[in-house]
């Protein structure tokens, strides 16, 4: 795939164009209780620096946790946010996360603290900041999952680790475009520190005997699907699209 191929993909998904319109539809509305110059830099480099932590936080502790496969109103939302996402982690259609879910979120934790800076203009430009931060780190997801390989290395660096947390290891490296707080919580790591390749790694734990109490998730699924997504028939992964597959096994 060449960057340009990935810049197309990346920006016909409905949720990227939708993220646009709304931050810009914020700063449009952020005009009529206008903060100061000073309030809107300090609400825009809050949502900078609160996002890798409350995205490392979401994805250990929400995303990753079992508690939402336990509640029937609950399955259906993290089969679609993630263990889908995990049961093929190269599939287009589940790369980019469900907007009823990410929009809360991202407000939740970028308006509370512009609030607090510059009032509700403040908090319309930190709410609009944590939309652009999302559409980049979206881009970055792009870049690890699908066939692209980047010649940056930072880039690169970036996702290998993704791939590992992916491919290797779900319960570490949980970071996206940030591993900070991956290095302050101690789940960075590095694959030849974790020889042993975890068994749950592509279904999230939801073995079958955690389907047989809570088969919440199954039935929607079709089924526990096992092994690895690019070798697997089971119904209960989507079809693999070889032309977006990422560089990792």
């Amino acid at each position: 795939m060449s960057f340009r191929e990935l810049v197309v993909a990346y920006f016909q998904y409905y949720a990227i164009q939708a993220y646009l319109l709304l931050a810009a539809a914020a700063l449009g509305a952020a005009t009529l209780v206008p903060p100061t110059l000073g309030e809107a830099v300090a609400a825009a480099l809050a949502a900078v620096l609160i996002y890798p932590l409350a995205w490392y936080l979401i994805h250990r502790f929400i995303l990753h946790g079992s508690w939402m496969l336990r509640i029937p109103q609950l399955a259906k939302t993290w089969k679609r946010i993630h263990y889908d996402h995990h049961q093929d982690p190269n599939h287009l259609e589940v790369l980019f996360g469900a907007l009823h879910t990410t929009l809360p979120t991202i407000a939740l934790a970028t308006a509370p603290l512009g609030y607090l800076i510059g009032s509700a203009g403040g908090a319309l430009v930190a709410f609009a900041a944590g939309l652009f931060i999302t559409c980049f780190y979206e881009f970055a997801h792009c870049i690890q999952h699908l066939s692209y390989k980047p010649r940056h290395p930072w880039l690169a660096e970036m996702k290998r680790r993704h791939m590992a947390h992916h491919f290797h290891d779900e319960t570490g490296n949980f970071g996206i475009v940030s591993f900070w707080p991956d290095r302050l919580f101690g789940t960075l790591y590095e694959r030849q520190d974790r020889p042993a390749k975890s068994p749950t790694v592509f279904n999230l734990g939801y073995t079958e005997d955690v389907a047989a109490r809570y088969p919440w998730v199954a039935a929607l699924s079709g089924g526990v699907a096992k092994g690895h997504p690019r070798r697997r028939t089971s119904p209960a992964a989507p079809a693999n699209d070889d032309s977006l597959t990422a560089d990792a096994a």
